[in-house]
């Protein structure tokens, strides 16, 4: 009768409201592996959601505000300092969470007092160099640039050497488990702060052209930087001993080097449409393409957040050698990308004419172009994260390996349909890398791993 009770009363209202404030308190403020894991997840996951609106956000505005013809140089420009910013750290954002750890784990607190400040130093001095010499470079190509483009391309030479510190204060951060510290400054901070300095200029009513929102976002990002540079070092001041600082520079580089190798032919894949649509068609056309491809990249986040919440299950599995288990939950995991990514693109098409409006009545006439550049991302949702698979796996060679040959299919599908067909061609040439590095990637995981990745089929 005892336990007739207590079932009764789990089986009501107030009991099942127990059990799901006890399950809340576990995952939110449990201190068990699990829980740590869950929570950090959460805040990635809503971090990430917040600034993926608030970037679309800022390219509508910037849009409205500068035209066409200046929005594609703004884009242009941004574009290469995405890109390049994202690979001069060497890989050491990446590496930062494999190489704290094992630091802190072996006692060597002196090689740790000196990674977290020699990796800064060491990116921003050859980042600042590089970036002098690609302001040299923008100077001999001058004659052949846009006269619109040379003063943009000199600001964005300047934005570079944040840039490359902040994503390495970024993966220190997030090695601390400091994520909001990590993620906040880049995605969050730094989009409101280029609506907020580029809506100040168009207020006071300047003209808003390339020059003006390229100064607006240099500033945003040294801004965004120096305030995480301060908050970061005091609480690493507050988390590690002072004391002397040994660098092991050459070890550093020889763990980041193969993660950015696949780091940067996944970032040269990503760009090289909007690269090769600028040396091939106007400005006006390129600001129309990017607006496509903002929208459609709200796809691309559920591949992101479910990256960033399974990368570390499927080494455990792995590790574990549970071969049945890790089956499964690279399904699941594939699942979780594919519907949610299908159901997404098509939401997206429905209201593509009014999204694209939102930039200017001249964005609509890219709406077709949003239907050939959504079948890449579609076919690539099929198989899920398996490039964070085959990565935590040891399989990092033959993944850069696959990157490689669709960005080489990349580049000459682009450079012989770009100037063409336009915007469509760089659509068409990237869905079909896209498609092509999918089946790549099914057939590795395949052979080397002996698991289904399809979002459909029969797997194990």
């Amino acid at each position: 009768m005892a336990v007739m009770d207590s079932q009764s009363a789990n089986a009501s209202p107030v009991g099942v409201l127990a059990r799901l404030r006890a399950m809340a308190g576990a995952v939110l403020g449990g201190s068990s592996e699990a829980s740590v894991t869950k929570r950090l997840a959460g805040t990635v996951f809503i971090i990430r959601v917040f600034s993926a609106g608030l970037a679309y956000l800022s390219q509508i505005l910037l849009a409205r505000w500068m035209g066409g013809s200046d929005y594609g140089i703004y884009v242009y420009v941004w574009t290469w300092v995405l890109l390049l910013g994202s690979m001069m750290d060497f890989g050491i954002s990446a590496s930062a969470q494999k190489i704290i750890p094992e630091y802190r784990t072996r006692g060597e607190q002196a090689l740790l007092r000196g990674f977290l400040s020699g990796s800064r130093w060491m990116t921003l001095s050859v980042s600042a160099v590089v970036s002098l010499l690609l302001a040299g470079v923008v100077r001999l190509l001058s004659p052949w640039l846009g006269s619109g483009e040379i003063v943009p391309l000199y600001i964005g030479c300047a934005t570079l050497p944040a840039f490359v510190v902040a994503n390495t204060q970024d993966g220190i951060a997030r090695s601390h488990d400091w994520m909001r510290l990590g993620l906040m400054p880049q995605f969050v901070i730094r989009q409101a702060l280029i609506i907020g300095l580029t809506a100040g200029a168009f207020a006071l009513g300047l003209q808003l052209g390339a020059t003006i929102a390229m100064l607006a976002s240099a500033g945003a990002v040294w801004i965004a930087m120096i305030g995480q540079m301060i908050v970061l070092n005091r609480r690493l001041a507050g988390h590690i001993a002072a004391g002397p600082k040994a660098y092991d520079f050459r070890g550093w580089l020889a763990i980041s080097l193969p993660i950015l190798l696949v780091e940067s032919f996944y970032l040269l894949l990503s760009y090289t449409d909007v690269l090769v649509l600028q040396q091939f068609r106007s400005s006006e056309e390129v600001g129309v393409y990017f607006a496509v491809v903002k929208t459609l990249a709200l796809v691309s986040f559920i591949h992101y957040a479910m990256s960033a919440t399974t990368a570390h299950r499927f080494a455990e599995y792995h590790a574990l050698g549970d071969k049945e288990r890790l089956s499964a939950y690279v399904a699941h995991a594939i699942k979780w990308t594919f519907w949610p990514s299908l159901a997404a693109t098509v939401l997206l098409l429905a209201l593509g004419k009014p999204l694209l409006w939102l930039f200017g009545a001249q964005f609509v006439g890219g709406y077709d172009i949003m239907f050939i550049a959504a079948i890449g991302l579609v076919v690539r949702s099929a198989i899920g994260p398996v490039e964070r698979l085959l990565n935590m796996l040891g399989h990092q060679h033959i993944c850069a390996l696959a990157y490689a040959l669709a960005f080489v299919m990349n580049m000459v599908l682009c450079i012989a349909l770009v100037p063409r067909f336009g915007g469509h061609g760089a659509a068409a040439a990237t869905s079909i890398s896209l498609v092509f590095e999918t089946v790549l990637l099914f057939w590795i995981v395949r052979q080397r791993l002996g698991l289904h990745v399809l979002a459909f089929g029969k797997h194990g």
